[in-house]
């Protein structure tokens, strides 16, 4: 099989329940076309570099799957057809591949993703509680002292 990766921008002005009813479109035609889905990843809504229509921002989407050369076509000529996306990419990864081993890769890149997610967000820091300094005798500074470095900033 082969390994792709598509990326296609839906209409950011869409309600949620027809923005979930747009992915489950797209993920169950790779599906229906015998391909399988290693990851869906939504990075939500981004600024576009430039406008496409009368839109400057777009909800992004990433799909990674496996499957036949005509699974591409398939999903693109539904993506063209369908109003709600304003653009959209595919990029064949690999020629020959085993998909289980990529989702494989996948669930093992979430288990480690996770912990690190729990780690960014410590407890706040509270700043250490100064203990009381005895008063020590210190000698009184020198009167020639304060005269040099005066001097020395006055140029004299």
């Amino acid at each position: 099989m082969r390994h792709y990766e598509t990326i296609y921008i839906i209409n950011p002005n869409m309600v949620d329940d027809t923005y979930q009813e747009v992915l489950s479109k797209y993920n169950d035609i790779i599906e229906k076309e015998k391909g399988i889905l290693i990851k869906v990843d939504e990075w939500g809504n981004q600024k576009m570099a430039y406008d496409v229509g009368k839109f400057d921002r777009g909800s992004y989407v990433l799909v990674e799957y496996c499957g036949l050369s005509g699974l591409t076509a398939e999903l693109e000529r539904y993506l063209k057809l369908d109003d709600r996306i304003l653009l959209y990419q595919t990029v064949k990864l690999a020629d020959n591949v085993d998909p289980e081993e990529l989702l494989l890769k996948e669930e093992e890149a979430k288990k480690a993703h996770a912990p690190a997610q729990e780690r960014k967000a410590p407890e706040p820091k509270t700043p250490p509680e100064k203990e009381p300094t005895e008063e020590k005798d210190v000698p009184p500074e020198d009167d020639k002292k304060d005269e040099t470095t005066s001097e020395v900033k006055n140029g004299i």
